[in-house]
């Protein structure tokens, strides 16, 4: 029983990436960006680890491991499913951050399923672990970009116009990963899927 309780009160937190310093502050790097923010925020710092950077915080007794996968955005579900079991966490009991082009940069977007929507760090979850009914914070990064400029775009920095927004939703991002921890999933979408973010 007392090795149940203390695996549901930890908790894995993953940020979707890409390692390399060309693809810093990036908008398909954004889950690296609140992930970072969030382990800052509690005074914990990152280690390379098997398969990610990984840093473990504690806030109010409960556990965070804290992933950001050094395997490239398309093989994301190798670090994802070795750090799950190795911490022995409970699927429910992670949170996968990632930036989405069909939601616009003022929104943010927690579910506790939902299919990939043709994001390469998805699929490779999804497939690996044989299902897509794990929770995710989509983090909206707009679409405005020419037709066939999709990948350009993910891969792009932030517009200076941009940056004031992005800061704003990095900061509720954490907050959001501190409500789903304490007051769980169902309220949590329920205070924040309908918001609009701007400065």
């Amino acid at each position: 029983m007392k090795d149940f309780l203390i695996t549901m009160s930890k908790f894995l937190i993953i940020g979707l990436g890409n390692i390399g310093d060309e693809y810093v502050n990036t908008r398909h790097n954004i889950g690296f960006d609140v992930v970072s923010a969030f382990v800052q925020k509690h005074g914990g710092s990152f280690r390379v680890d098997r398969l990610a950077t990984v840093a473990e915080v504690k806030v109010k007794g409960k556990q965070f491991v804290c992933i950001c996968p050094t395997t490239y955005m398309n093989l994301s579900g190798r670090a994802f499913k070795y750090w799950m079991d190795k911490e022995k966490i409970a699927l429910e009991n992670t949170l996968t951050i990632v930036d989405d082009l069909a939601l616009p940069l003022d929104k943010i977007r927690l579910r506790s399923s939902g299919s990939d929507a043709g994001h390469n760090g998805l699929k490779d979850i999804q497939n690996i672990l044989g299902t897509d009914a794990y929770p995710k914070l989509r983090f909206g990064i707009g679409n405005n970009f020419p037709r066939g400029k999709q990948a350009d775009f993910v891969l792009s920095k932030w517009d200076k116009n941009e940056e004031p927004v992005v800061k704003l939703k990095i900061e509720k991002s954490v907050e959001i990963i501190e409500s789903f921890a304490f007051i769980g999933i169902a309220q949590t979408m329920t205070a924040v899927n309908n918001l609009s973010i701007k400065v």
